[in-house]
């Protein structure tokens, strides 16, 4: 008897450990399996295997063969190549030179400038077809660069041009009018303000609003209100999505730190919604609508084009559903859930993503094009969500100032975008809207399969990324083709192309024009020769091998 009691009593206290241990565990593994079983679902696991590539790059004799191609393919690679190399040296050589100069000092365009195409192609594009990033005017739907060449733009200045170039220079000159008399007097506000407020609170269907200097700022300060008020520590973000540069929503590659209370879950998953559903640590849900475009997914950008396996395609039905249910989960479970509409606000209706898709958040980030042009982030909450202080407890706030919020000339050229945009006559833009560019996307996918081109496109209304249905590894080549042709593209080349809503049939006419005729060069110079085996898998599989024979010295 006396030998079993101990025995017993350690018995259920190992049962009791057991018991204790057993939901952690089973919180754990359920969290694992919500996030995507991509990297871009596993942020300590990406930020790994960012260490451990090493760099290499491509020889002259493999540049142009890295896939295998025949030696006279691998020549007219190179023969077109060098024939754009020409034409870049004669059309852009002011702009050229003065980007090489200005990379030499601004750490931004010395990244970009490295980061246009696959790492193992950057130096001989750095080399031969480096492009002018200078700027000198823009007009209706073109910019014309510093050697006076003119372009479409299918930049969108990163989703800043909603309604055209010519519609953003007159709102900053109104709103330097207006503000003259008060200068860059910081501080106290401009009366203008309080329109800003009024309209701001009427489109978001929201209480209150505190102004930022840029979408980052105003997203990190949505989400430190939603830990002040649900007294939770973790947010929820989803796999691929962009939020800014801040670590805690961009706890991945790019971050040097690991961002610790940051769960990055599956979009449209049940799995995640059992997450959401279970947690207890869990202060808020950021969704970023353009992921709708590609869930799960990072932003497609040419520096990534490994391959031909990119994808997307924009589901509104689904992806309405998918908001749907979050919302629903989020009101059961006191979750704050905030859309991140500063990419964007204002693209897909008048009222954003919420009025587009017919789901409310409780907070908004906007940005970018709402103050006319100038830099500007802006949250708007509800208002037990935006108090920064509690009554009962003086010291306990939650503390968010910064000295250029609220700047007389932002807050002016804000007016002036919010009086336009409540003008009724200038609101017809929005009709037919999403028609309009479903039909566009859908003119040119013909057009490029009626030439047997290998490239198609998938939008979210005026969101456009190309998409291409041939294996190969020098897909990235198709924005010098591009450019060559008169279609400005951002540093992310064919990844994203975003055009302003002021594109009439007969502008998009000429850029679809324009590039059947860039990819039909490309195809001609042997670009997208294909032996007829060659699979996206084993392009992978092939570089893994190029990647441990580097690492292992092989």
């Amino acid at each position: 008897m006396e030998t079993t009691l101990p025995i017993l009593s350690m018995s259920v206290a190992a049962a009791a450990s057991a018991a204790a241990v057993f939901p952690k565990i089973k919180a754990r593994i359920e969290l694992s399996r919500a996030k995507h079983r991509s990297l871009a679902g596993h942020s300590k696991m990406s930020r790994r295997v960012a260490k451990l590539l090493p760099f290499y790059e491509f020889g002259e004799n493999d540049y142009f063969a890295c896939d295998g191609a025949p030696a006279d393919i691998a020549a007219q690679r190179k023969d077109g190549f060098f024939r754009l190399a020409a034409l870049y040296a004669e059309r852009y050589p002011k702009g050229r030179a003065m980007t090489k100069e200005a990379a030499d000092k601004i750490s931004d365009l010395n990244f970009t400038e490295s980061y246009r195409v696959p790492f193992q192609f950057s130096r001989l594009v750095r080399e031969h077809l480096g492009t002018s990033t200078f700027v000198a005017s823009s007009s209706g739907v073109t910019v014309t660069d510093v050697d006076g060449n003119t372009s479409h733009d299918l930049t969108g200045s990163y989703g800043v041009n909603i309604f055209g170039n010519d519609f953003y220079k007159e709102c900053i000159e109104g709103a330097e009018k207006r503000a003259h008399a008060l200068g860059p007097v910081l501080g106290p506000y401009h009366p203008v303000i309080l329109d800003n407020v009024q309209r701001l609170c009427r489109i978001s269907g929201l209480d209150e609003v505190s102004f930022h200097m840029s979408g980052t700022e105003a997203v990190m300060q949505a989400v430190r209100l939603a830990r002040y008020h649900t007294k939770r520590t973790h947010l929820v973000r989803f796999a691929g999505a962009y939020h800014g540069w801040w670590g805690d929503v961009q706890p991945g590659v790019g971050n040097p730190i690991p961002a610790h209370e940051t769960y990055t879950l599956a979009e449209m998953s049940e799995k995640t919604l059992h997450v959401l559903r279970t947690r207890k640590d869990i202060a808020c849900v950021l969704v970023n609508p353009l992921q709708g475009l590609h869930p799960n997914a990072n932003a497609p950008g040419d520096s990534a084009l490994v391959d031909s396996s990119r994808g997307g395609n924009f589901d509104r039905a689904a992806y309405t559903e998918w908001l749907k249910k979050l919302r629903e989960v989020c009101d059961q479970r006191g979750i704050v859930l905030i859309f991140d509409e500063v990419f964007v606000g204002f693209r897909l209706a008048a009222g954003g993503a919420q009025e587009y898709f017919g789901v409310k958040a409780d907070m908004v980030t906007y940005g970018k094009s709402l103050a006319g042009g100038l830099p500007v982030g802006v949250v708007c909450g509800k208002r037990e969500l935006m108090r920064r202080f509690r009554d009962d407890r003086p010291a306990d706030i939650c503390f968010a100032r910064g000295t250029f919020n609220s700047h007389p000339y932002v807050m002016t050229a804000m007016d002036e975008f919010l009086s336009r945009l409540a003008s009724p006559n200038f609101r017809a833009i929005y009709d037919g809207l999403e028609e309009t560019w479903n039909g566009r996307v859908q003119k040119l996918n013909r057009m490029m399969e009626d030439a047997d081109l290998p490239v198609r496109f998938a939008n979210f209304s005026s969101i456009w990324t190309v998409k291409y249905t041939t294996p190969s590894r020098y897909n990235w080549m198709l924005q010098y083709y591009l450019r060559a042709e008169g279609l400005a593209l951002s540093w992310v080349g064919t990844g994203r192309l975003i055009f302003s809503l002021n594109y009439t049939d007969a502008d998009f006419a000429e850029v679809a024009e324009r590039f059947v005729r860039a990819a039909a060069k490309m195809k001609a110079d042997g670009f997208w020769w294909h032996d007829g085996a060659l699979t996206n898998k084993q392009i992978k599989r092939q570089i893994l091998k190029e990647m441990l024979s580097k690492r292992f010295g092989r």
